[in-house]
């Protein structure tokens, strides 16, 4: 399925932000020179972010959501080989109090599951832009580029659209083997389980051809998570699904990416078991930092 991208706004507002962040021209702007006697007014700085720190990754996710993520660890049956799976390996760079991740891999009888989780703690070295607000366009940048199709209209509102239309309009009859949109070719057979799946492109993304599932499953923002977040959901031609779910709380961003690739190619994963996973792993996490 190709992508319809949904971006205006967050494209709007990211040029704001931006604006704001490369600040004025050279050209006056508006401040005058105090009268004799007066003391120039000083600009107030931008407000720091709410966070100084970031949590450990590798001791954020605890062994219980390991272990619904990545079935694999499980079924390891040598103990230090099962304990090292469970610590995960911390990945590589060069300033820990301002970026830090952690990835952990699990093979099972099944599929083999990948889990990366990373904190960036972003601080503004303008004085004129907060950290929250430097924090906010790196956000949107990740936003812009998963380039999120547009949200998929309600039933209720796709319903209401199809009874006001009349059979001749819909180019159906009654008596043709269902209603006027029974046509569509998208609530039957095949399609109908892909839909199940979530797994209506190998190419693209999760969206399914169901109307309901397909707005609960689609690549979309999340309105539950943090201060802003969105969550994404690709399925290759080789069937691995990945499921990336990104979130910005004050001056921390947050992504959790998770993949599963099947042992054959028959097998789809599940989009919403996928999906589920890593939404509650990401609230478990946003809520460490309210701590």
């Amino acid at each position: 399925m190709q992508r319809k991208a949904y971006v205006p706004g967050v494209a709007a507002l990211l040029a704001v932000l931006l604006a704001g962040c490369t600040g004025g021209s050279g050209d006056d702007d508006g401040s005058t020179d105090p009268k004799p006697g007066e003391s120039a007014t000083t600009p107030t700085a931008a407000q720091p972010g709410k966070y100084r720190t970031l949590p450990e990754p590798c001791a954020a996710v605890s062994h219980g959501t390991l272990d619904s993520l990545l079935p694999g660890i499980k079924q390891v049956t040598d103990e230090e080989q099962r304990e090292k799976a469970y610590e995960g390996t911390a990945t590589q760079t060069y300033d820990t109090d301002r970026k830090v991740g952690c990835r952990w891999k699990a093979e099972s009888t099944g599929a083999t599951d990948h889990l990366l989780v990373d904190f960036e703690r972003v601080v503004s070295y303008d004085n004129a832009v907060s950290d929250d607000d430097r924090a906010t366009e790196i956000y949107l940048k990740g936003e812009v580029a998963a380039d999120l199709p547009e949200p998929a209209t309600s039933p209720e509102s796709s319903e209401s659209s199809d009874s006001s239309e009349s059979p001749e309009s819909s180019g159906s009859s009654p008596d043709a083997g269902g209603s006027p949109s029974g046509d569509s070719g998208s609530g039957s057979g095949p399609s109908s389980s892909a839909s199940e799946s979530g797994s209506g492109d190998e190419t693209g993304s999760a969206t399914p051809s169901d109307g309901s599932t397909s707005a609960a499953l689609q690549p979309r923002t999340l309105d539950d998570l943090g201060d802003e977040a969105f969550l994404d959901d690709a399925l290759s031609s080789s069937r691995q699904r990945t499921v990336t779910v990104v979130f910005r709380t004050s001056n921390v961003v947050v992504t959790i990416q998770y993949d599963e690739q099947p042992a054959t190619t028959t097998d789809v994963p599940s989009s919403k078991d996928m999906q589920d996973r890593a939404r509650k792993l990401a609230g478990q996490l946003a809520g460490t930092f309210d701590d």
